[in-house]
């Protein structure tokens, strides 16, 4: 991918540290699928930044990127995100199971419909409740394309009845809420400082919809991020069984989950994007007007 890559992004890159965001969350890959790994998280960190911020159409790269996911090989295109797209995932689908394949590309057609969405819910200034929010942001969090990168990573393919239980989807919605509300208290910082509207970030959904101040919000949602913890070791435990060989399969499964959640706790004290080295307390910015 680093032929695609100029220098300005190469430096937005480096300071992102998404080689080492890679590495912690899927520690049991080999040096190829830790490669694709790295280079699926900065594609990802970048098309998210570039629709955030407007640099890009959220629709326009939502087209062009499913269709280089379709077709990965054969599609040709100029727009930056899809080449970058196009290159990490014909090197996934080498290897990739069909069920993960599949999962992936579902999964992001999920996110990219939900960043459109998250825009026209911006520009129209609408303003999530709690429950709300917390359905949107298991899509646009972009963790329903990082889940299937764990099977990716240790080379299995998990069957359809067992990624369609209800245990196992309730375990990967334990691990998408947990890193993505960890996110939000780490992102809060930023966002609060460039004026962002209230419904970007469950700190601010939490003050909003329970009149909670700052400090009570962020309490709120760190207690939020243990209890998805709590959720996950549950259904863990009620965990049911499809013979010896899947469960040897599963329990790969359930182990790297754990591993994605104990990383990016580590990547977000260590990047820069969140500024919190080196004493690792993240110091809010002073905040400017709010931009509607």
């Amino acid at each position: 991918m680093a032929q695609h890559v100029q220098p300005e992004i190469r430096q937005y890159l480096d300071m992102n540290k998404c080689a080492y965001a890679a590495a912690v969350c899927y520690p049991d890959a080999d040096p190829f699928h830790l490669r694709v790994c790295a280079d699926f998280f900065n594609w990802i960190a970048i098309v998210d930044d570039w629709m955030e911020y407007d640099v890009v159409d959220a629709r326009e790269v939502h087209e062009s990127c499913i269709l280089a996911l379709r077709d990965p090989i054969n599609f040709d295109t100029e727009q930056l995100g899809a080449k970058m797209c196009k290159s990490f995932f014909s090197r996934f689908r080498e290897t990739a199971g069909p069920g993960c394949t599949e999962r992936f590309i579902h999964g992001s057609e999920l996110f990219f419909a939900a960043v459109a969405k998250q825009v026209d819910n911006r520009a129209k200034g609408h303003v999530y409740d709690l429950t709300s929010y917390i359905a949107a942001r298991r899509n646009f969090s972009a963790m329903k394309l990082c889940i299937p990168f764990v099977e990716f990573a240790v080379r299995i393919d998990l069957p359809d009845q067992v990624v369609s239980h209800p245990v196992v989807k309730a375990l990967e919605d334990a691990t998408n809420d947990q890193v993505s509300w960890y996110n939000d208290i780490m992102s809060y910082k930023k966002e609060q400082s460039r004026g962002s509207a209230p419904w970007e970030n469950i700190v601010a959904v939490l003050m909003h919809d329970r009149g909670l101040d700052q400090q009570g919000a962020i309490d709120y949602a760190g207690q939020m991020c243990q209890d998805a913890i709590q959720r996950f070791e549950s259904n863990h435990a009620i965990l049911p069984s499809w013979g010896e060989g899947v469960d040897r399969q599963v329990a790969i499964y359930i182990e790297g989950l754990q591993n994605y959640m104990a990383g990016s706790l580590h990547w977000h004290l260590i990047s820069s994007r969140y500024a919190a080295k080196p004493d690792q307390i993240v110091k809010l910015l002073p905040k400017r007007p709010l931009k509607l």
